[in-house]
């Protein structure tokens, strides 16, 4: 029993001249000449300790322990190919979004059909990660994120700007005879205190000492979740306008000020590891996704290649 196998240069070579019954034709396929072929033939023939193939003029043959040996050896390798494509087929054909909570619950859970539709040979896994969880870049096709910027060598594109401003049911605000001015805030509760958007947004409505600390300690870390909150009547809390739009328009929620801030450098933004750049599923679910920011009035820009300036440090806001 041969317990070490061939070099697999040689078996390879062996099975595309099984399959052609030529050394130059099946040196074409394999990209080397004809007199390689030969020689990677005779270094099979050296350790098997017998002749696979007759040399006859102009053509060659298999010999019978050859041809009860290229049996199964054309039969691994095609068991190989199908191996492979079957395995490319299912990639190429499943699409893996990795996106933090805010974007997946209040964008892609209602648009997904959309895409779906219009590309109804992708399969789609969504995949959205927790308020406190580092995304992980490496496992999915395209990452959605808020907080942390992808790695070096990534293709980055900014989607929606981290804007912020209060938001409350109205049977809330009229609790206390409506919000006439941003004071008239802190005589409501206020969902998540610790979130540092509080503390921008009341320093630049001109309230530097606003006092948020007779509220319980607590971080929802994403907008999903305290969005609800502040639709159930709980309190007042700081989300972005973009993401609010049905609830505003539904009248779940009111804008009581005009005032709204942003986050410098930070928004939420869609990625990709540089070596998915032409992959069908990711170009189709990228201009997409870009199509869709557009007929909501937002321009996004080219693709962004990342380079070794960028930092991978969390930002702090209030998308965990």
């Amino acid at each position: 029993m041969i317990t070490n196998l061939p070099p697999l240069s040689a078996i390879r070579a062996f099975e595309a001249a099984c399959r052609h019954l030529s050394f130059t034709k099946a040196g074409n396929e394999l990209g080397l000449t004809q007199a390689a072929v030969s020689y990677q033939i005779k270094l099979l023939e050296e350790k098997l300790g017998f002749p696979v193939f007759v040399r006859k003029t102009r053509r060659i043959e298999l010999t019978q322990k050859g041809a009860l040996l290229a049996e199964g050896i054309v039969e691994a390798f095609s068991r190989m190919r199908q191996t492979f494509q079957d395995v490319q087929d299912t990639d190429a054909s499943e699409l893996v979004i990795s996106s933090n909570t805010t974007f997946a619950v209040n964008w892609l859970a209602s648009r997904m059909f959309s895409f779906q539709m219009q590309n109804p040979d992708i399969a789609v896994r969504l995949v959205s990660y927790g308020p406190w969880e580092k995304p992980k870049f490496d496992q999915s096709d395209v990452t959605i994120s808020a907080c942390y910027l992808p790695p070096k060598g990534s293709l980055y594109i900014p989607l929606v700007a981290a804007t912020f401003t209060p938001m409350v049911a109205p049977q809330l605000a009229d609790s206390i005879g409506g919000l006439n001015s941003p004071e008239d805030l802190l005589k409501l509760p206020i969902i998540d205190p610790d979130d540092p958007w509080w503390r921008t947004w009341f320093d630049a409505a001109g309230l530097p000492d606003a006092d948020l600390t007779k509220w319980p300690t607590s971080r929802m870390g994403s907008q999903a979740l305290e969005a609800n909150r502040a639709i159930a009547g709980q309190g007042a809390a700081i989300l972005t306008p973009y993401f609010c739009r049905q609830a505003l328009r539904e009248g779940q929620l009111i804008q009581p000020f005009d005032l709204v801030c942003e986050a410098k450098d930070e928004s939420w933004s869609l990625s990709y590891p540089r070596q998915n750049k032409n992959s069908r599923k990711v170009r189709l679910f990228r201009d997409w996704i870009v199509s869709e920011l557009n007929r909501d009035g937002l321009r996004c820009p080219e693709p962004i290649l990342l380079g070794d300036d960028q930092s991978t440090l969390p930002i702090q806001s209030s998308e965990g």
